[in-house]
Formats: structure tokens, C-alpha cells, sequence
């Protein structure tokens, strides 16, 4: 990771979230791989929208810094927020520039406003992403607590011996446009987006807990919103936990 590549000061590098340089050299790489200029993205109307739900090592600052030392960086470098703010800064983007921390959902919900902004033609682009990385063992011992993570660390989705999950890390962005704009540009186009839906469970017995009946009406939206049935689908990608 090279800072001064993305103006970015030492020592705002030395205070800066291992998530955010993650993001940066990752969203980089996916506007090469789709063909973009990133330089040619300079006050377009293009959205980011990032999923993150960690901060690990804002926690790790607080505990090897006193508060004397805090200054101004720290708050820009480990703030969720900020996130999507320094990638829209560095690309100098005009779009929509959301942070969202929806758990474990977080990066597929980003892609479900992306592509509403799109349709609604509040943006000509957009860039979606999520990203995680575990820095500090609290957020695991909590889990582990809660009882909620895999002895083995393997997830075991719709097994009889699953005994919880096991977390992951690392950083995705995919580069969306509406269908008649790649086209009409001859963009390379990886996949289309037909439909999507977002809920919530509602009630149920616990906080953390599913509620089907709520799961099973989000299947039956996004199936409608993609004008495509059950039997179309021939894929299918499970969340441990749930």
C-alpha cells in the first residue's frame, strides 16, 4: 500500500483502519478490471456504497494511544463513515457515499441501494463493496460467548453437526452501471443484476434470532422484483448462522 499513490499523508497512513487501505487498493482494482479510467470518474455521478461492520482497529488505537496523542487523523482514519467518504475524496466522486453496517447482510445491502440509486437514476455508476477484517480478538470472544462461533472455526450450514460458524476476511467491490449504459459503452459485463429485496425479521423469539415466515416473504420479493420463479434459480448462497 503506498499512500502518496492515493495522497494520503504518513501519518494519516500510520492511523488509518487497515480496512480503508484495503478498500482503496481494491476498488482500484476493480474499476482495471472493468476498463474505467479511474481518472476519467473525477466529478461524475457515480455512488459508492461500502458494507462494514468491524472496527477492530479503532479499538486496538484506543488501547495504545493516551489522549493526548489523538488528533484529527484518528477520527478520519477509524470513523465507519469515513470510509466511503475517502474513497469518494480520492476518485473525487459527486454520487450518493454511504457507509452501512447491516451485520453480516452489510455488503449485499449495499449492492440492493446501488442498484435502486441506478434505477432511479440518482447515480450513472456505482461502486459496491464490503469489507471486514479481524484485528482484535474482542469481537471474537464476544461472539464466542454468545456461543454463536464453530468450535473448528468451519461453518457447517444445513449439516446436523453444525455448532455455529466461522468468520472470514477480506474486501470485495463490484463496478455497476444500468444495462443499457454498458451496452451502449461496449463494458465488459460480468453479470446482471435482475432483482433485489432487503427486510427485517421483525418479531421473533430473540434479537439475533431468524424469523422464517419474514425470510421466506424476502425469497417471494426479490423472486417477483427479478420477474424470475423458484425453479429459475440455480444458484443458492447461505449465510452460516442463519
Amino acid at each position: 500500500f503506498d499512500p502518496m499513490f492515493f495522497d494520503i499523508t504518513p501519518r494519516e497512513a500510520l492511523t488509518m483502519d487497515p480496512q480503508q487501505r484495503l478498500l482503496l487498493e481494491v476498488a482500484w482494482e476493480a474499476l482495471e478490471n472493468a476498463g474505467i479510467a479511474p481518472d476519467s470518474l473525477v466529478k461524475s455521478k457515480t455512488g459508492v456504497f461500502v458494507g462494514i461492520t468491524s472496527y477492530d482497529y479503532a479499538m486496538h488505537i484506543q488501547d495504545q494511544l493516551q489522549l493526548e496523542e489523538f488528533d484529527t487523523y484518528i477520527g478520519t482514519g477509524n470513523a465507519l463513515n469515513s470510509i466511503a467518504g475517502r474513497l469518494s475524496y480520492v476518485l473525487g466522486l459527486q454520487g450518493a457515499s454511504v457507509a452501512l453496517d447491516t451485520a453480516c447482510s452489510s455488503s449485499l445491502v449495499t449492492l440492493h441501494l446501488a442498484c435502486m440509486h441506478l434505477r432511479l437514476d440518482l447515480c450513472d455508476m456505482a461502486l459496491a463493496a464490503g469489507v471486514n477484517l479481524i484485528i482484535s480478538p474482542a469481537t471474537m470472544v464476544t461472539l464466542s460467548r454468545a456461543k454463536m462461533l464453530a468450535v473448528d472455526g468451519r461453518c457447517k450450514t444445513f449439516d446436523a453437526n453444525a455448532d455455529g460458524y466461522g468468520r472470514g476476511e477480506g474486501c470485495g467491490v463490484v463496478v455497476l452501471k444500468r444495462l443499457s449504459d454498458a451496452v451502449a459503452n461496449g463494458d465488459a459485463i460480468w453479470a446482471v443484476v435482475r432483482g433485489s429485496a432487503v427486510n427485517h425479521d421483525g418479531p421473533s423469539s430473540g434479537l439475533t434470532v431468524p424469523n422464517g415466515q419474514a425470510q421466506q416473504a424476502l425469497y417471494r420479493e426479490a423472486l417477483s422484483n427479478a420477474k424470475v420463479t423458484p425453479d429459475q434459480v440455480r444458484y443458492i448462497e447461505a449465510h452460516g448462522t442463519g
